[in-house]
């Protein structure tokens, strides 16, 4: 079940919070789907693709996108973003991979780079707007990154997308030979495209997205079935990709699906702590709390330190409101994954709801440290400050937070009253005074 407000959604009992619009207009937002465990999947699934383009996978980000269409896109050279329509649809780890290949090799090629440089030259880079706001965000880019542009019209946003059929050949070639570099059935490449034959008949309005950026032609698929053909190695199955997959599929499609869709299919997951997991969640959205804990449980006796799998233990506890065993749960996590900023934002939240507001705070910052994109982390750090009574850090962060969903306005109304009570030249201080003059540069746009 989904509960939306202006430009914040989140799914009911779902750790894939929302964090960083990727459209201006509300009407319009695209929101990530952040979740600790399904981001460590896919990075995993993505990381010998990557490293096989040249490519360095601390770098490279893949982050899942809210939309139930099926598309991929890449707006800059750090990130790789897959909608959730299309990592539900797909059938395996090596399709997934293929996906990943082929715009890890639109920025391996130069391909986005070249369309930012002309973008700027021609002094429309604030045409993508929040776009590039949640990119900079996302790469960690703080306060400088908030509230870059402003207004990015649909239209603009497809252009830049669209890649060419030069583009999106040079894309093929490179992304088989990544694949056959990094060990991954290049089959799988073939798959993906089969998915989207026959669209080109299509009016572009019934079109799916990926095949508007990406333009399938038969001369298109019919080299790159030669490609393929022509590699002669063969793969051997990747047990673990398969698990990762299976596993950040198995999680997403069990929030976002019916619970009795899950309940009908979790045995047939690949291993059974993918599928006791699978039923937690089903479980815990039907309000089923003992059945829960039940198979969350044995998930974690069998993967005693996964810190994922106590991390989900922990969001089920909070949000049937026992945020005392949430905290320990959390704890245990965080001490699996001490970087993890995400469990960390969940412990926080569980310290908050248990009334332990500093201990929240101390949390919540270090979650803030290591990643500055999740606006929930903002807001729950917000209200720790507030909870402390440090009212002024507490509007610096509820700046920073409205700078990067792009709701400057708001941004400086709260910039402003945190800057009249900082001293002066502080660090807190000078980060309200960036939140300001990003909005006022913004407006001059």
């Amino acid at each position: 079940m989904f509960r939306a407000t202006l430009q914040f959604l989140r799914v009911t009992g779902l750790a894939l919070c929302f964090a960083a619009t990727l459209a201006l207009s509300p009407a319009h937002a695209v929101q990530l789907l952040r979740d600790a465990d399904v981001e460590y999947a896919l990075k995993q699934l993505g990381a010998p693709v990557l490293r096989a383009a040249g490519l360095s996978p601390n770098q490279v980000r893949i982050l899942l996108v809210n939309d139930s269409s099926l598309n991929a896109f890449i707006i800059d050279t750090q990130h790789i973003f897959i909608h959730a329509g299309l990592m539900s649809r797909l059938d395996s780890a090596a399709q997934l991979r293929a996906v990943i290949a082929h715009e890890a090799a639109h920025i391996a090629n130069g391909h986005i780079a070249r369309r930012l440089g002309n973008m700027r030259s021609a002094r429309t880079a604030a045409g993508l707007g929040m776009v590039l706001a949640a990119a900079a965000a996302a790469a960690g880019g703080g306060q400088a990154a908030a509230g870059v542009a402003i207004g990015t019209q649909s239209s603009v946003m497809r252009n830049f997308l669209a890649h060419t059929r030069a583009e999106e050949s040079s894309a093929d070639i490179s992304s088989i030979r990544y694949l056959v570099r990094a060990g991954v059935d290049p089959q799988g490449a073939i798959e993906v495209q089969d998915f989207f034959r026959g669209q080109e008949a299509l009016s572009e309005r019934r079109q799916d997205p990926y095949m508007r950026s990406h333009p399938l032609t038969r001369d298109r698929l019919r080299a790159l079935k030669g490609l393929v053909a022509s590699v002669s190695a063969k793969t051997a199955p990747d047990p673990s990709a398969q698990y990762w997959f299976a596993r950040a599929q198995g999680k997403l499609t069990a929030f976002t699906r019916a619970p009795q869709w899950t309940l009908r299919r979790a045995d047939d997951s690949v291993s059974a702590d993918i599928a006791q997991m699978r039923k937690a969640v089903a479980y815990h959205r039907q309000s089923d709390l003992r059945r829960a804990l039940s198979n969350i449980d044995a998930a974690i006796a069998s993967r005693p330190n996964d810190p994922f799998l106590r991390d989900l233990k922990g969001q089920i506890l909070l949000e049937s409101r026992r945020a005392g065993d949430a905290v320990a749960v959390y704890s245990a996590a965080a001490r699996l994954a001490p970087r993890e900023p995400l469990i960390l934002g969940g412990l926080g939240r569980a310290h908050l709801a248990a009334g332990n507001a500093s201990e929240a705070l101390n949390v919540l910052e270090a979650a803030r440290g290591r990643d500055f994109r999740d606006t929930r982390i903002l807001r729950d750090l917000a209200v720790a400050y507030a909870k402390t009574g440090q009212n002024a850090m507490a509007s610096l962060v509820t700046a920073e937070r409205y700078a990067l969903q792009g709701r400057l306005n708001d941004a400086t109304i709260h910039a402003k009253r945190a800057e009249g009570a900082l001293p002066r030249g502080s660090g807190p201080w000078k980060r309200a005074q960036d939140v300001l003059s990003a909005a006022q540069s913004a407006g001059r746009r």
